[in-house]
């Protein structure tokens, strides 16, 4: 007798939970995905925002044809020149600051903040790390060190040493960056801890302290990248520029593909004393890039009209705030429809959304009913009581009602069935 799928899945594909979602999806298009039965669901976290444009855009599948057609792998990374890979890097240092003007392409955001740790360390000469209580940055070794989390670091220790967490938004921070720091690590918006944003004046307050110290300031936007808050960066809305960025999931276009981005004169130090001090096979592969470089000109055909930002008046900005002036009215609807007497709080910025529930059970059981309902959702690693919402940026006004009408549904079931 033949195996069924899903005991094929859970006996030769490695677990990463106790309990996978399991569903057997079989296509997917803009907001949707099928299952083998022909059931529909809608992705409301966009496959943890990597497709923030939906599921099957054409521009984007001709792209990948295309390239596919003419090359795909030829050597590794840095040696040939590949037209998707700098096509690709110009156009994303388009649309930033004058200061991020070199794009190293990785196979993932976790080895992007890889790539940037050993940029720091190279660049300042020191090893201490500052980074920040419930952050995520990957799960590789290193970006290990930087989670926010013991219960996640404390099986693989021992860890990279001289890493130092610190509580987000508060003043004591500014104390653990010192002259011995290389690099602070951090996200604008901590999306694992339930859509924490940075106080703005703290972060201003933090990129004093780096500019003081010698510290370089790296910021995480691998989750809040590519509009998902509203602009096509974070920090945008703050004025704060970073000495390095973080960029991974919608960078790709749905293809694994990461970056990290700085100066061409920070980047230059990774070429000698050691010759070939960061390299990659795989890294900025040609499909992956012209994948991602389609779906980034898709997403520039959603922004505004842009007004220059300044950094604080001190640093005029290269790069102008793009807006996505749809972002905005689909963040309210969702706050203005997601009201409920089980729901304790709603955190957004934009469509990255944390629906606080009573408690982490409470969550993992209104999971459970979405999904059997249609709606694929879930929660977050440092806040397990609260629900995901980070849907496809494309999702329209229909769409938001069906699902917050069955998120409400789900959560009265689970209310009643818990009495």
């Amino acid at each position: 007798m033949s195996l069924s799928a899903r005991q094929l899945f859970l006996q030769h594909v490695a677990q990463t939970s106790p309990a996978p979602i399991g569903l057997e999806i079989v296509k997917a298009d803009g907001v949707y995905m099928w299952d083998k039965e022909g059931k529909a669901y809608t992705d409301l976290i966009s496959g943890f925002s990597v497709m923030n444009l939906g599921h099957g855009q054409p521009a984007i599948k001709d792209a990948i044809k295309k390239q596919v057609d003419d090359y795909m792998h030829l050597m590794v990374y840095g040696e040939i020149i590949e037209n998707p890979q700098v096509q690709y890097a110009k156009k994303l240092t388009d649309y930033l600051p004058q200061s991020l003007d070199c794009v190293y392409f990785t196979n993932s955001g976790s080895e992007a903040t890889e790539g940037a740790m050993k940029l720091a360390k190279r660049v300042t000469g020191r090893s201490k790390i500052v980074s920040f209580i419930n952050a995520y940055h990957g799960s590789t070794q290193g970006a290990l060190s930087l989670m926010g989390g013991e219960y996640w670091r404390n099986a693989y220790r021992p860890l990279l040493p001289d890493i130092w967490h610190a509580d987000f938004n508060t003043e004591c921070a500014l104390a653990f960056i010192d002259n011995q720091t290389a690099c602070v690590v951090m996200e604008v918006v901590q999306a694992e801890a339930g859509v924490i944003a940075a106080d703005k004046n703290w972060l201003h307050a933090v990129r004093k302290k780096c500019n003081e110290t010698g510290a370089l300031l790296i910021f995480d936007e691998i989750q809040t990248g590519f509009g998902r808050i509203g602009t096509l960066w974070a920090f945008e809305k703050y004025g704060v520029v970073p000495d390095i960025l973080l960029l991974g999931k919608a960078l790709g276009g749905g293809l694994p593909l990461g970056a990290f981005i700085s100066s061409h004169e920070k980047m230059n130090t990774l070429t000698f004393n050691p010759v070939l001090g960061h390299i990659s096979t795989f890294a900025g592969h040609p499909v992956c890039c012209a994948a991602g470089l389609a779906g980034f000109e898709l997403l520039l055909d959603m922004t505004d009209d842009s007004n220059e930002m300044t950094d604080d008046g001190a640093n005029p900005l290269s790069s102008v705030i793009c807006q996505l002036s749809s972002i905005k009215p689909k963040e309210e609807l969702f706050r203005n429809l997601l009201k409920h007497p089980g729901i304790k709080s709603l955190r957004s910025a934009g469509l990255l959304m944390a629906v606080q529930l009573q408690d982490a059970d409470t969550c993992l059981q209104v999971c459970h009913e979405c999904v059997k309902a249609g709606i694929v959702t879930d929660w977050f690693l440092f806040a397990p009581d609260c629900l995901r919402i980070a849907p496809p940026l494309i999702i329209s006004e229909e769409q938001i009602r069906h699902a917050c009408h069955i998120i409400l549904t789900s959560l009265d079931k689970v209310l009643q069935r818990n009495q």
